[in-house]
């Protein structure tokens, strides 16, 4: 550490040396630096706050039927436009920036510094998108002037978010009547080609029941269906023929007292007879031995009848009605029930067997339709697809004109408002340049370049200023040092510079602190000299 402080107060001694160059670089820093920092033109800042918020109660009204806008979109889109060449040129113009002998080059200058000294910030949220205030401030080295400009960027502003909203309104109106009016003809023209295609393919197109192949597999499965119950309904048939024409209803009715209660059946039937024939011969075997010869004869007569039966029966077998009638089954319930169920059976296979005969005429009218009918239905799927589309857009384009009208009429009536918050206004105080902190950088800085200077010249002309010093760079032993004695007249002399060199230091502090303390003074003193 105290060799460190050694080498510091070494440089120090070297510096010191060339301390009124230093003193002069010092001097000449400052003089150009406060020079140039008063010098500068002062720089006002005018401001205007605008409060923007479309939650008005139309626009709540509106919300969903009504062209919806971003705000935050349409200003940004606003903001452009007013830092855009032909909106800035009018308000250069208008605030008498542009002077009348201004050269095309100068004039795109003077566009470029305005732009670069208007600011337009947003404090619209992340969470709330509708309302929101916008600053609008401008830099100028005169203060009115920068008002001035501010009041008209407000102005235009206000106007251009208005005014262009209705403008692309009314732009979009144009452009959706004039697509409304392409597709209605389209329309009318793809309405046209259906109807005709119609006319021309009566009896083609498909109905409730589906497509060609739908129909036709319909048919297919209905005649199956049908086949079935026809199936069902022959051996349904086929039994009640057997029970009707067996032995069984037969023998019942041909059985002694089957004729029903009290006698109730005729007594001309075979079966009657032979009862009547059998109730006689038994009351003669009573009365009469089997040789007698009513007995042998009404024998003889009963084996007749049994075989009159016996054929009848078989003619019954074979179907004939009339041998039914001979035997009495007529008047037997069953023979009845099973003959109307019968009936019944033939009835409806006859009904569908001639719903098989439909089924199979369509099916053959749908095959010779083979080839043409998908190709028809295949067209009116293009037809109606082209006609449904072009209808879609059709209503589609309806509803956004209305949309875009009743947008228009909204925002002439006031879905957007505008209040200025804060009016145009700037503080009397320049905000820039900031002289004190300058003033003081620049004296700082010319005492550090003074001392810089001293210390190039120090190391551009070393000198050995201690023992240590010498023996370290010559690395030879030092056996001894001689001190230089002043006389009074060199110590006065010394004194004298050094009393001098503190007044040159003291009195550059002074002028720095005058010019602190009083820098508009100083600053027109400046300017009336340098102009």
């Amino acid at each position: 550490m105290h060799e460190l402080l050694q080498q510091v107060i070494e440089q120090l001694r070297g510096i010191w040396r060339f301390r009124w160059i230093a003193m002069a670089a010092a001097w000449a820093i400052c003089l150009v630096g406060w020079a140039a920092v008063l010098f500068m033109p002062d720089t006002y800042e005018a401001s205007a706050r605008v409060f923007v918020d479309t939650r008005t109660a139309l626009s709540q009204v509106t919300q969903g039927i009504s062209v919806e806008t971003s705000m935050d979109t349409q200003i940004q889109r606003v903001r452009q436009a007013l830092l855009g060449g032909p909106q800035l040129d009018k308000v250069v113009r208008e605030a008498g920036l542009l002077q009348p002998t201004a050269t095309p080059q100068s004039h795109q200058s003077l566009l470029a510094r305005v732009r670069d000294g208007i600011t337009i910030t947003s404090t619209l949220g992340r969470d709330n998108q509708t309302a929101g205030s916008y600053v609008i401030s401008y830099q100028d080295t005169d203060r009115d002037r920068s008002l001035k400009v501010v009041s008209l960027l407000v102005d235009s502003f206000v106007k251009n978010t208005l005014g262009g909203k209705r403008e692309g309104t009314e732009q979009a109106q144009v452009f959706l009547t004039d697509q409304i009016a392409d597709y209605d003809k389209r329309l009318a023209e793809a309405e046209a080609r259906l109807a005709d295609f119609k006319k021309q393919n009566v009896g083609l197109m498909p109905g409730t029941g589906g497509d060609f192949f739908t129909r036709l597999q319909t048919e297919m499965d209905g005649s199956t269906k049908v086949q079935e119950q026809l199936s069902v309904a022959l051996k349904k048939r086929a039994e009640l023929e057997r029970q009707l024409h067996g032995e069984q209803p037969v023998m019942q009715t041909a059985a002694p007292g089957a004729g029903g209660a009290g006698g109730a059946t005729p007594a001309n039937d075979t079966a009657s007879r032979i009862r009547e024939a059998q109730a006689h011969l038994d009351d003669l075997l009573l009365r009469f031995t089997d040789r007698h010869p009513d007995v042998i004869a009404l024998r003889q007569t009963l084996e007749e009848l049994k075989a009159k039966q016996a054929q009848e029966i078989e003619a019954i077998k074979r179907g004939d009605p009339g041998a039914a009638s001979r035997l009495g089954l007529a008047a037997n319930p069953i023979y009845q029930s099973i003959q109307l169920q019968l009936n019944q059976a033939d009835v409806e296979i006859a009904s569908l067997r001639a719903e098989i005969s439909d089924h199979h005429e369509k099916i053959e009218e749908l095959r010779g339709m083979i080839k043409k009918a998908p190709e028809v239905e295949a067209q009116l799927a293009r037809l109606n697809r082209d006609y449904d589309v072009t209808h879609t857009q059709y209503r589609a384009l309806v509803e956004r004109l209305q949309r875009a009208r009743l947008s228009e009429d909204a925002d002439q009536t006031g879905v957007v408002r505008f209040e200025v918050i804060d009016p145009p206004s700037a503080p009397f105080a320049p905000i820039a340049p900031n002289r004190p902190k300058l003033l003081i950088s620049v004296l700082l800085g010319g005492l550090l370049g003074g001392a810089g200077i001293g210390y190039l010249l120090h190391m551009l002309k070393p000198v050995f200023s201690s023992v240590r010093q010498l023996r370290e760079i010559t690395g030879l032993p030092v056996l001894g040092a001689v001190s230089m004695t002043w006389i009074e007249r060199h110590t006065q002399q010394e004194r004298r510079s050094l009393v001098g060199y503190a007044g040159v230091a003291v009195l550059l502090l002074a002028i720095s602190a005058a010019v602190l303390v009083d820098q508009r003074q100083a600053t027109d003193l400046v300017h009336s000299v340098f102009h």
